[in-house]
């Protein structure tokens, strides 16, 4: 454990940003597997809906510095290629 005062506030703030962290990463992979699974199905109504879902989440990740941009954008592109591919 830590014994310095400023190696003490390091601990909390650590643990408060794991928190944060697991909880917006969390919500990305929900929101991804909704989407999936609404894919896997094909429920063209609410694919829509959910496609956007999982954009916000995403990019509200990447803002918070918890996804890297590049992973966000693979992840977002793969899924609308598969959208595309259900509606054909």
């Amino acid at each position: 454990m830590a014994t310095h005062k400023s190696a003490e506030k390091r601990a909390r703030q650590a643990i408060k940003k794991t928190a944060r962290n697991g909880s917006a990463i969390g919500a990305v992979r929900t929101a991804e597997r909704k989407l999936r699974e609404s894919i896997a199905v094909g429920e063209k109504t609410a694919i829509g809906k959910l496609f956007l879902e999982f954009t916000s989440k995403t990019d509200s990740a990447v803002s918070k510095g918890v996804i890297h941009y590049k992973t966000a954008a693979r992840k977002i592109g793969r899924l609308a290629t598969s959208i595309h591919q259900l509606t054909k």
